[in-house]
């Protein structure tokens, strides 16, 4: 299948279409994040300590003592201590999905609330043809899920493995997010059964309600920044040009508080910080509409 040509120079890793009944839709799968791989920007190698070089990791045999070739190496299941069901890679190519029909086939649609985001796994985007014609059904999609804000149930293959997705909008475009099965969901019973019967006293709900109102804002996926990234980035800055690096201060541990005594401060801290915000805006705006003035104002005329 010929890859698709978008103009923005997106890549796509598969070409497929989006199949339900006799609806064909062709797209290209782009990934919407980061490999994991990259997402520190930083990546180490393993270096010996007396000589600088590079760590060789061999393939070691310790029964022979010896090292041992990629042709002398077969997967193992572990059934029991030391012993091993044998699988080889014929044995793995006769089960793998041979699947050449690059089709997500649609099972059903949800409603978007129905679907857990724990079962979410990876993002990516469906990208469109480059056809104009090609493009109206991607867009009749998109608009008619917006509109029933309902996502899409599927199943496709990728690279011979087989994916479960959900195929959602996400602004003027369509994302599918890998699923992950129900079998690989860890079940919060337990914790559900810890905290059944707790009550909490009327007062406290109030006053947290209050301290997260007082919280309250709009997601800003701008704020989401790594500490850690800039740390270490600025670590390796410091080190290249010959500087001492400084070890943090350790961390007092958290004194245990009254529950009601906490959340009394954080309303009397939160709305304190409303109160400088707000003086703080108003000195802003005196401060600009005095020098508009300043500015505005006529030159006198001299008697």
């Amino acid at each position: 299948m010929v890859p698709l040509d978008l103009e923005g120079g997106m890549r796509t890793i598969w070409n497929g279409s989006i199949s339900f009944g006799l609806v064909n839709i062709p797209v290209g799968l782009a990934l919407a994040t980061a490999p994991k791989a990259r997402q520190s920007d930083v990546s180490f190698r393993t270096l010996h300590r007396e000589c600088k070089t590079p760590i060789r990791n061999k393939r070691w045999c310790p029964t022979h003592e010896r090292e041992v070739g990629a042709d002398e190496i077969v997967k193992g299941w572990e059934v029991a201590k030391g012993e091993f069901v044998i699988v080889d890679d014929a044995d793995l190519e006769a089960i793998a999905l041979s699947d050449d029909s690059r089709s997500i086939d649609i099972a059903r649609f949800v409603d978007l609330d129905e679907v857990d985001p724990v079962y979410l796994d990876r993002t990516y985007y469906l990208a469109p043809a480059s056809a104009p014609a090609a493009r109206r059904p991607y867009v009749l999609l998109l608009e008619a899920m917006k509109q029933a804000q309902m996502g899409a149930i599927g199943r496709f293959v990728l690279r011979g493995a087989e994916y479960f997705c959900l195929i959602r909008p996400k602004g003027d475009a369509l994302a599918l997010e890998t699923l992950f099965l129900a079998e690989d969901v860890r079940s919060s019973a337990e914790i559900e059964e810890a905290v059944e019967g707790t009550e909490v006293k009327k007062a406290e709900l109030d006053l947290a309600e209050q301290v997260m109102q007082s919280l309250v804002g709009e997601f800003d996926p701008a704020e989401l920044k790594s500490e850690y990234r800039q740390d270490l980035r600025a670590l390796l800055e410091a080190k290249l040009s010959g500087q001492e690096i400084a070890k943090p201060e350790p961390v007092a541990e958290t004194p245990v508080v009254d529950l009601m005594e906490a959340l009394k401060r954080s309303v009397a801290e939160a709305q304190d910080r409303k109160k400088t915000t707000a003086s703080s805006a108003k000195k802003r705006a005196a401060s600009k509409s005095g020098s508009q003035k300043t500015r505005r104002a006529p030159a006198r005329k001299s008697a």
